[in-house]
């Protein structure tokens, strides 16, 4: 965009505070029509409080505010809505139980005469936006808390488009592709440069550096609630920002690593679910970082629930091996999962934990995982992709989060063992660096995402597993967490555990593993090692480009 163009948005000396803690100290920004103006920062720099009084969701404590040269002052979403600044949310904000119609149509239904709703129109409405914007894959009939989270994000973002009053003025993206790859990916790419050619201001939050650097026409570092750096992707690199953002050197993101894969901790045959994956067939070893890669739709995500017993499956089997130390302190030599389209069932060398239970109707002495439960027993964890919806309670403390896996052994008949969680709780904000030191008795709600995401790891360890399942463990996470989480999880697969990282971040997938998985609508197509695969090379199994 020229430098000639009209100045959108102008933010001016705004701070912000939360009773006597200050968190931003007079940042300026200052954005054109057309521009994307990348802003970054580590977690806890200010950024989401920044997104938040732009959003109307928080008034600032003193500055200003101007768009298109005239002050604003934005006490509601609905005032920032009323002047054109719309904003897409990390977080989803969705109503799951509502049709992706209802989702983005929601105040703004076409009507037939009588005032109903006149619902073909309105399922053809939503239909052309979404295709309009490269979306055109998804049902709109479809109920949302239905779709993926990267799919859900897609509706998000042509939530923000869908209005009375028109195209935005100002478009405020937060992480919006941290769920997103391959064709989904370039499709939000090619809505922003259709939207800057209309004149669209664009304030792109991400903690990927790689696309900044690619998207961006300007550059804003944030520190620590104040600005730290202005710059232009043609002045910078990743290294550079790494650099601002912390205060140092980016050192080394991803642990070096040199396969040994031990014994199989657990093998998946033949597992199938109808609509999501079929036939899906795989090993995961002690001292291994296996990682699966795939496009939404997948089934990526549906395969790691349904491996732990989160969803159910109509076929196949899941065996884990090993001396796995169930939630009732039994040790088990060899557990099977059966699936079958009656239920599924267990059997094993040895014995497992009482939390598992008989299924009606099992042949011989076989026992059903039905829930999560059983799989914990059975030495597996899953962090899930979504923390706020299904990684954490958010009206909890920290504490009362991390405690929430193990709440069988730290109870003594109705009471709860207060010391005993207090030390195992303060042993993992001590292992994992949560922050604030004090954060264990913070409302989890409260912390940045990044610490929030450890909040989720430091639950699922102190199970004790053998196996851990991780889908999109980084996303909305800044770099420096990341290189702590890469080095977590180097260390837990060195000591024999087993790690299944599900990632949409190409990078990630390689740099942190050591074999990728790929999977194709439903289906695995791959099984490559990671250290001798290319980026093209997994993007082609996945979207079935291969020679």
């Amino acid at each position: 965009m020229s430098s000639t163009a009209r100045t959108a948005l102008e933010i001016r000396g705004v701070r912000k505070a939360y009773g006597s803690t200050e968190v931003l100290h007079g940042v300026d920004l200052t954005g054109r029509a057309g521009d994307v103006l990348a802003v970054v920062g580590a977690n806890g720099a200010g950024k989401s409080t920044l997104i938040k009084i732009l959003a109307g969701a928080e008034p600032m404590s003193a500055g200003e505010l101007r768009l298109d040269g005239e002050r604003v002052e934005l006490r509601s979403p609905h005032d920032a809505h009323a002047h054109g600044i719309r904003t897409v949310h990390q977080e989803l904000t969705l109503v799951p139980e509502l049709s992706v119609t209802e989702n983005l149509l929601m105040g703004h239904f076409p009507r037939r005469f009588g005032g109903l709703i006149d619902w073909r129109a309105a399922h053809a409405r939503a239909r052309d936006l979404l295709e309009s914007i490269g979306y055109g894959a998804i049902d709109p009939r479809t109920r949302a808390g239905r779709l993926t989270v990267a799919r859900q994000q897609m509706v998000e973002i042509a939530k923000a488009l869908v209005s009375e009053g028109g195209e935005p003025r100002v478009l405020v993206l937060d992480e919006p592709s941290a769920v997103l790859a391959g064709s989904d990916l370039e499709a939000l790419f090619a809505l922003i440069r259709r939207l800057q050619r209309r004149g669209v201001l664009i304030v792109y939050v991400s903690h990927r550096l790689a696309e900044v650097t690619e998207l961006a026409t300007s550059i804003v570092v944030i520190k620590d609630g104040r600005v730290v750096a202005e710059t232009v992707p043609e002045r910078t690199d990743e290294n550079e920002l790494i650099r601002l953002m912390a205060g140092r050197g980016p050192g080394r993101l991803y642990p070096a690593r040199r396969p040994d894969p031990g014994e199989p901790l657990l093998t998946v045959s033949g597992l199938h679910r109808p609509g999501e994956f079929r036939d899906i067939s795989f090993t995961l070893r002690a001292g291994e970082i296996t990682g699966l890669f795939g496009l939404v739709g997948s089934g990526r995500s549906e395969l790691a629930r349904c491996v732990f017993g989160a969803e159910p499956a109509h076929a196949g089997s899941v065996t884990t091996f090993g001396g796995v130390t169930t939630s009732g302190g039994v040790t088990s030599a060899e557990v099977t999962t059966s699936v079958t389209s009656g239920g599924v069932g267990v059997s094993g060398g040895g014995r497992t934990s009482g939390s598992t239970s008989e299924g009606p109707g099992a042949p011989g002495g076989a026992r059903r995982f039905r829930s999560p439960r059983e799989a914990i027993a059975a030495g597996l964890a899953l962090v899930t992709e979504d923390r706020k919806r299904t990684g954490l309670v958010l009206g909890l403390t920290t504490a009362e989060n991390i405690g929430l896996t193990t709440l069988r052994t730290t109870t003594r008949g109705p009471l709860l063992d207060t010391g005993r969680r207090r030390r195992d709780v303060t042993a993992m904000v001590e292992r994992l660096d949560i922050r604030p030191a004090h954060c264990a008795k913070l409302p989890v709600r409260t912390l940045s995402g990044g610490n929030q995401q450890k909040a989720v790891l430091a639950k699922w360890l102190l199970t004790g597993p053998r196996v851990l399942l991780l889908d999109e463990p980084t996303r909305g996470v800044d770099m420096a967490t990341r290189a702590e989480i890469y080095r977590m999880l180097d260390e837990l697969s060195r000591a024999g555990m087993a790690v299944l990282l599900i990632s949409s971040d190409l990078t990630e997938v390689l740099g942190a593993t050591d074999r990728v998985l790929v999977m194709r609508e439903g289906r695995l197509t791959a099984d490559l090692p990671s250290d001798r695969t290319t980026e093209d090379t997994v993007l082609a199994h996945a979207i079935g480009h291969t020679a």
